[in-house]
């Protein structure tokens, strides 16, 4: 009888695999458009989030006494609580994605309100490190939620674009920062808590148009009707999990996946290669992005909005389109423009941070995979935004640009002889 039983079910199992499509191969629809608009959103309270503190910072300095080390730690703060994307790519793993990425922005909100009640700076530092870990969130699950619905060959694709609204984000928070004025030293905690204002429109969207749950994440806990049951219900009845999925018996626990597979000898150079890469990228670009006003008076341009725009500018043309030479003595206009074509150069670069780490692991350990990344860049990113105001007061801005060159050299050398080919078409040969 049990026999007779479980070839009634495979015979059900292979009619069903059949007569219904693989959602992954579906052509865009509203479902997808809503976790991309979700996830931008996101990226747009990110990007701006991190980018608030350099402005705030540099107008602090013209009304109190704050030292390097208290400019580059607070700067830094956000970038050491996305150090959590560690924890939190684990967490999302096991309790799947939807959860996380519904109340993270009203938290980060909170925290972004809570600096106009502080200007104490240990406070300060403790909040931007709570602001960090909400972002961590929309880096590391917002990432894994969006490449677990859209489309193949939507997904990576889209997932390249999410940094075009981080800059956008980032660039929003320079402005601002630059044009609020008129409260005297009051007025750095009012350009930090700015960042409330897209984090509460992201997490009201959230609110109107909820999240899916991942099918991919429910079906690799084993729970393979529910994820059918979220597919049809958001995509319709002909649409269904990968065959893949649905051969799996669905008796079968999926054993946890321990975080130390990740330096396994299955995962280790993958993991080595996504956070080193990222993490050198990041060392320079947060650190240089975040005090872009320190630098550009170390480098004696004095009209400091418009050559940050300029610089801003050059960085989204940068990612549109997607190692600076240390000349001695030369005029601020050739400076700015040497340094504009460092901001294309990086930026352009920079696409790879979204997607590469993503395609690095497989869907058992994507998130926590891809948290590990983040982490092991946010080490970089933490430590070239607290370094860049104490070198280039130790050595002016060529000192900071040489270290910057000297740790993207590293990166490329890593990537050279170590990182791996993930696109499909090779892939596939």
């Amino acid at each position: 009888m049990e026999n007779n039983e479980k070839i009634i079910q495979e015979k059900k199992r292979e009619k069903f695999i059949k007569t219904k499509k693989n959602y992954k191969r579906a052509p865009l629809m509203s479902v997808h458009l809503r976790v991309m608009m979700a996830v931008i959103l996101g990226q747009i309270a990110c990007g701006y989030s991190l980018g608030i503190s350099g402005t705030a910072l540099s107008n602090a300095a013209k009304y109190i006494n704050i030292s390097d080390f208290w400019t580059g730690l607070i700067g830094a703060g956000a970038l050491i609580g996305l150090a959590g994307s560690l924890l939190v790519g684990r967490l999302s793993d096991k309790i799947g994605r939807r959860k996380l990425l519904m109340w993270n922005m009203y938290i980060l909100a909170a925290f972004s309100l809570l600096h106009l009640i502080t200007a104490n700076f240990s406070l300060t530092f403790i909040l931007r490190i709570g602001i960090g870990l909400m972002i961590a969130v929309d880096y590391t699950v917002g990432n894994a939620l969006l490449t677990e619905w859209l489309p193949k060959g939507e997904d990576s694709k889209r997932q390249s674009h999410l940094l075009i609204y981080w800059t956008i984000g980032f660039i929003l928070s320079y402005l601002a920062g630059s044009f609020i004025t008129g409260f005297d030293s009051y007025t750095w905690q009012i350009i930090l808590a700015t960042s409330a204002v897209p984090a509460l429109v992201t997490a009201i969207f959230r609110s109107l148009f909820p999240l899916p749950a991942s099918p991919g994440w429910l079906a690799s806990k084993g729970k393979i009707k529910t994820a059918n049951k979220v597919i049809r219900k958001h995509m319709g009845r002909k649409w269904r999990l990968p065959a893949r999925f649905m051969k799996r018996n669905k008796k079968k626990t999926p054993r946890n996946i321990s975080w130390a597979i990740l330096f396994s000898k299955q995962y280790l150079r993958r993991t080595l290669v996504g956070g080193i890469f990222y993490a050198c990228q990041a060392f320079s670009f947060f650190g240089i992005s975040i005090f872009l006003p320190i630098l550009l008076q170390s480098m004696n341009i004095t009209s400091g909005n418009i050559s940050g725009i300029i610089y801003n500018g050059g960085m989204f043309i940068g990612v549109l389109i997607g190692i600076l030479a240390i000349v001695p003595n030369l005029n601020s206009i050739l400076k700015l423009g040497i340094f504009t074509l460092f901001a294309i150069i990086l930026s352009a670069g920079l696409i790879l941070d979204y997607p590469y780490p993503t395609e690095l692991f497989d869907l058992k350990v994507r998130a926590t995979g891809v948290g590990t990344c983040i982490t092991i860049s946010r080490i970089g990113a933490a430590a070239g935004t607290f370094l860049l105001p104490v070198l280039t007061n130790v050595g002016g801005a060529s000192l900071a640009m040489l270290v910057c060159a000297i740790v993207l050299l590293f990166a490329f050398i890593v990537c050279l002889i170590w990182a791996p080919e993930t696109s499909p078409q090779f892939m596939k040969k």
